[in-house]
């Protein structure tokens, strides 16, 4: 097998030799993934955390070298920064959290405590607060854990009038998951509608929904309390920063929640300033960005990939676009298993296993995915040509 050296020295690689994304020109002094046995991947997969989601933006970079080389005090660059992304956003008010699952925490406990220490101190005790958070049953998901962690008791419904019945004096939050968007019964604007009926404050989870531009203020506009965004994903910021944005008093609360607070359940979910400033670059460069161009390039890589791998009548392809959640072009690839004899799962097992190893989108059965959006350029082509020798092979 071809290993990683002969890619890069054959006539595929020749655009990614001067002009594959980086944060700086310099060659790196040290290559560490070498020294501790670790293998790097090309990311045809899309923005997982599993695969450390995306490459920050040389704005990003800078911003966070800036900040590395000054001290200052944490809570009035942490207000600078939120003030500055409200503003970018069309908020009321924002911060930078530590992700989007600790925007969710946040976020809840900003609904249980208000600005109250006592009760910022107490929880997960919820001894004099509400205690329950009304959630869709189609929108449960892993990271509900988040709001979980707060200590509330998460009660599913199905109807807006089963919601209404539930709602009482014990309901703190309504939370709704945005890739489940088409799962429940009640969409995203009708969600924030029975929150403003119901006098409760709804919080929408939109990690991975930056694209298209306009869901930046979408949900805002919807009338969402509170909406939450990833910070390393498709708005390629430090992977490890988030947005949470809403109304004024809950995002005051959550601040009180957050760190640097002592003995706050955020405690431990720090933004230092390299991350803070990170961010407010990492949005900036987003919302003022040609996605229109960025989306023909996407496009034009999947033809790429699309025209190589078509080894044979037996192997179809299709461009396609997740309706929510990482809302871009990717590949999808199939073929006639009794004529190609290899499954799609061992597909992507040989890519993973390969050199220089390939993630491909996770988890189908019935198809092999690509995304483009997180390759660097030229490795379209190094993608490109690997499945075609594997399905050639087969």
């Amino acid at each position: 097998m071809a290993n990683r050296r002969k890619f890069l020295q054959g006539s595929i690689a020749a655009p990614l030799m001067g002009t594959a994304f980086t944060a700086s020109a310099a060659a790196p002094k040290r290559d560490y993934f070498k020294e501790l046995g670790v293998q790097p991947i090309i990311n045809a997969a899309g923005t997982y955390t599993s695969f450390t989601a995306s490459l920050m933006l040389p704005e990003v970079m800078d911003a966070i070298n800036y900040a590395s080389k000054s001290f200052v005090r944490l809570n009035e660059l942490h207000d600078a920064v939120g003030k500055k992304i409200a503003t970018l956003l069309n908020a009321e008010a924002a911060m930078v959290s530590a992700g989007a699952a600790s925007a969710l925490t946040l976020g809840a406990a900003a609904c249980l405590t208000g600005s109250d220490r006592n009760k910022i101190q107490a929880i997960p005790d919820l001894a004099g607060m509400k205690t329950e958070v009304l959630m869709q049953k189609s929108h449960r998901f892993g990271y509900d854990r988040a709001i979980r962690n707060t200590g509330v008791k998460i009660v599913e419904f199905e109807t807006a009038e089963e919601a209404q019945r539930l709602a009482g004096p014990q309901t703190a939050m309504m939370l709704f998951f945005n890739d489940a968007n088409s799962k429940g019964k009640i969409q995203a604007a009708e969600f924030a509608e029975l929150g403003k009926k119901l006098n409760i404050p709804t919080f929408i989870d939109a990690a991975a929904d930056c694209f298209p531009i306009e869901n930046m203020t979408k949900y805002n506009k919807l009338g969402f309390s509170l909406v939450t965004f990833s910070g390393g994903k498709g708005l390629r910021g430090p992977q490890s920063a988030g947005i949470l944005m809403g109304r004024k008093d809950l995002i005051e609360a959550a601040r009180m929640n957050a760190s640097p607070n002592g003995d706050a359940i955020g405690r431990g979910m720090k933004v230092n300033k390299e991350e803070l400033l990170g961010m407010l670059a990492a949005v900036e460069t987003f919302m003022k960005k040609d996605h229109e161009a960025e989306w023909k390039d996407w496009e034009k890589r999947l033809r790429v990939v699309a025209d190589s791998v078509t080894v044979s009548t037996a192997v179809k392809t299709e461009q396609y676009v997740p309706e929510v959640a990482n809302h871009v072009p990717h590949l999808k690839i199939t073929w006639d298993q009794s004529q190609i004899k290899i499954t799609y799962r061992e597909v992507a097992k040989r890519l993973r296993e390969g050199d220089p190893s390939i993630e491909v989108t996770p988890g189908s059965d019935d198809s092999l995915n690509i995304a483009v959006w997180m390759l660097q350029t030229g490795e379209e082509r190094i993608v490109a040509k690997r499945i075609r020798e594997i399905l050639k092979s087969a």
